[in-house]
């Protein structure tokens, strides 16, 4: 009975209803100005690191890989763009498949990437001895292999639900589940593994980093200490709308499904906001080597990013030197 009626309720979402125009010509407008902004930004972010650093730390691999991921993302924009303005799904039931598919696989990497970033300083704070052996040549390479496996398995709901149908006169490209299960199934997972686990996992990493710096003698603020939580808390402010939205579809309440998904044109497209923000954050922290460094700017800034490898040296040192001190302590006193 719930399922018949979330159908019923997706059916009438479908139709071409005031509230149902006005979301999708926001989603339009909104997609439109993250294509402008977001694909050039994105590129530009992958040619600074990958032409201009002379530089690279562990931090910019991930945001080689976080642009990859954003700037893959933006080169789809215009299909959506294309099927809010026409209402109407044109590119067949593949492209259905394919485009949403990849649109998943983006959620997932991007949060699984600042994850990522998270626990590194997390383990480079308060576990500096053992920052040389995730740092290592080999296992980089593989942690980010895993997570990009784990990113293409997790998003293999999108191809088994997301269709192409015929709703009146045109088509729409949307999710479909015989069963009430499949419904919990989807979103369930888009929720837990797109959002909730590994932002508390980001969330306690940065409650550790600050209470192991807080007990050093090394107070002053880290530059990319604070973009990194600018793009953490960045992805939260832009994806909380649509994961609230798949909150709602799991809990089956049939009563505020309809006009809640009568937005989801709009929060998807907010969600495509951080792909975009990203960029956008780094012009503003690196803004202050334009001057002296030209388009070389963002680089320098990346290359900022390895000076968390001296905060370590500095706390491995304090750490030495209380030792000695203890040591030397002890002696005198026998």
């Amino acid at each position: 009975l719930i399922l018949t009626l979330i159908n019923i309720q997706l059916e009438n979402v479908h139709t071409f209803s005031p509230l149902h125009k006005a979301s999708t010509s926001m989603g339009a407008l909104i997609l439109s100005l993250v294509f402008i902004v977001g694909c050039p930004g994105n590129l530009f972010v992958i040619w600074s690191i990958l032409a201009r650093a002379r530089k690279q730390s562990v931090t910019t691999l991930l945001i080689l890989n976080l642009a990859i991921a954003d700037g893959s993302l933006m080169a789809l924009t215009p299909f959506f763009i294309i099927y809010l303005v026409k209402q109407n799904w044109v590119f067949g039931n593949i492209m259905c498949k394919v485009l949403f598919y990849l649109c998943l696989a983006n959620m997932y990497a991007s949060i699984q990437l600042i994850m990522l970033m998270s626990v590194y300083r997390l383990v480079a704070v308060v576990w500096p001895q053992r920052v040389s052996i995730i740092t290592s040549q080999k296992t980089v390479p593989r942690v980010l292999a895993v997570v990009w496996a784990l990113v293409i398995i997790a998003s293999v709901p999108a191809v088994l639900f997301r269709e192409a149908r015929e709703n009146e006169s045109r088509k729409v490209c949307d999710s479909f589940h015989d069963l009430c299960s499949h419904v919990v199934l989807q979103y369930t997972l888009e929720i837990v593994l797109g959002f909730l686990i590994p932002y508390t996992i980001i969330v306690v990493s940065y409650i550790c980093i600050l209470r192991r710096i807080r007990r050093t003698k090394f107070h002053r603020r880290i530059r990319s200490e604070k973009l990194i939580l600018a793009i953490v808390l960045t992805f939260c402010l832009f994806w909380l709308p649509y994961h609230c939205i798949n909150v709602v579809q799991v809990c089956h309440t049939v009563l505020f499904l309809c006009i809640i998904l009568r937005s989801r044109a709009v929060t998807s497209s907010i969600a495509f906001m951080s792909s975009c923000a990203n960029p956008v954050l780094y012009f503003f922290a690196g803004k202050s080597y334009i001057r002296r460094e030209g388009l070389a700017f963002m680089a320098r800034l990346f290359e900022g990013t390895g000076h968390l490898d001296d905060v370590v040296r500095l706390i491995c040192c304090q750490k030495v030197c209380c030792k000695r001190r203890e040591n030397v302590q002890d002696t005198t006193m026998t």
